[in-house]
């Protein structure tokens, strides 16, 4: 999915081009994609194409589109203080635009399946707070990311006010991503072909509308271990922070 908005030649051409094609339609939206170059997320040798409306996938690093997270971005409705929980987290690109509109009250929580992803989202988030001049880094929502399966987080955990799942959802886990959602949260994911949002109206009512058609690589299933159990992971809320639990029944 993409390739709708024409090519920048640096990240202020690409906002550009994703405001006037109203993929970006809000000023904190705005401000927080012109805040951190898409390019940063790329391995060198790809950079070419950091500025085009193209997912990008070199192993398991994966970026999608710049039309999507616009969508997500706005879908999310996010504001300054709110619990943010990023499922698929990945490069933490999306996770660290959330992080500049939700501020020092904020929670900024990653969940990412592969540790070699983790490993790389880390390192662009200490380039970015090292080197951006685009943010006091006390007005920043620092992400935190833990590896595990986003299908596999403990029932004891907080939900959230915002989630985002960045692989498609099958039908059948629709109540599961539903039920990390707080009254009056708002949860963003791919769910049959189309991007979702789904707000949580009350205790057992929803709304929900279908933003736009996209193809994302399906949830990946979890697998248990040789004992017969499978490793929770425990996110709690912590001065921000989430911490990974050990295997738990």
């Amino acid at each position: 999915m993409g390739g709708a908005v024409s090519a920048g030649e640096d990240n202020d051409e690409l906002i550009d081009n994703l405001k006037e094609a109203q993929y970006i339609r809000t000023e904190l939206v705005e401000q927080a994609f012109r805040a951190i170059d898409r390019a940063d997320y790329y391995l060198e040798e790809f950079k070419e194409n950091a500025y085009k409306d193209l997912a990008w996938k070199h192993g398991n690093i994966h970026l999608s589109a710049p039309c999507i997270y616009s969508e997500v971005m706005e879908a999310l409705d996010l504001q300054p203080g709110l619990s943010f929980l990023n499922l698929g987290s990945g490069t933490g690109y999306l996770s660290s635009m959330v992080g500049l509109i939700l501020g020092p009250f904020g929670v900024n929580h990653g969940v990412e399946l592969h540790s070699d992803v983790i490993e790389y989202a880390k390192q662009k988030l200490d380039f970015f707070i090292r080197t951006s001049d685009s943010f006091d880094k006390f007005d920043f929502c620092e992400p935190s990311f833990v590896t595990g399966n986003c299908l596999e987080i403990s029932p004891d955990c907080s939900q959230y006010d915002r989630v985002y799942c960045g692989a498609g959802v099958q039908k059948e886990h629709e109540e599961y991503m539903k039920s990390l959602l707080k009254v009056g949260g708002i949860l963003v994911m791919p769910l049959e072909e189309k991007l979702t949002k789904i707000t949580r109206t009350g205790p057992s009512a929803w709304e929900t509308k279908k933003i736009l058609a996209v193809s994302f690589a399906p949830l990946i299933q979890p697998c248990h271990s040789e004992s017969g159990k499978s490793r929770l992971v425990q996110l709690r809320i912590i001065a921000g922070h989430a911490i990974e639990s050990s295997r738990l029944p």
